[in-house]
């Protein structure tokens, strides 16, 4: 598995690779810049439980969608039965690096028992936590499905 850290933020190469602008210019940006919010929804269902043993994976799929800075992030934890606090921790994060970009985390769904740990730990107080019908039909573009895996105890 790939460390978290792995991945580089897109807008690297970008920046190496810039055309310097002169104050005076009108021109506000390079031709060369990234669209900003190019991606403007992604949807990620967790299926398991949210929990540190399945925690990398999940981070690393995370990881990779906020590098298309979308400006709107959804996990759906309808299947979801089971966080703890390093997972909400990872929520905060999320929420964190989304808001500094401007973009917005929501939470949709979530088991009664899911929503009073949520709650107990403030979550809701800066994203928001909905509950909305589940789109019938095939699934979007840019979803991704993540299954924790789980480790055989010997």
């Amino acid at each position: 598995m790939e460390p978290r850290g792995d991945l580089q933020d897109p807008r690297t190469e970008w920046e190496a690779n810039r055309i310097p602008v002169e104050e005076d210019d009108q021109m506000s940006l390079s031709p060369q810049s990234p669209p900003e919010g190019a991606v403007p929804h992604v949807r990620v269902d967790i299926t398991e439980e949210l929990d540190l043993a399945g925690l990398p994976e999940v981070a690393l799929v995370l990881d990779r969608v906020l590098a298309l800075a979308p400006r709107e992030v959804t996990i759906d934890l309808a299947d979801c039965r089971h966080v703890d606090a390093a997972a909400i921790a990872l929520l905060f994060d999320v929420h964190r690096r989304l808001a500094r970009r401007h973009g917005l985390l929501t939470l949709r769904n979530p088991h009664p028992r899911i929503r009073r740990i949520l709650d107990t730990a403030r979550l809701g107080d800066t994203v928001p936590i909905v509950d909305t019908p589940r789109p019938d039909g095939p699934t979007a573009r840019g979803r991704a499905r993540v299954a924790a895996t789980r480790r055989e105890r010997s």
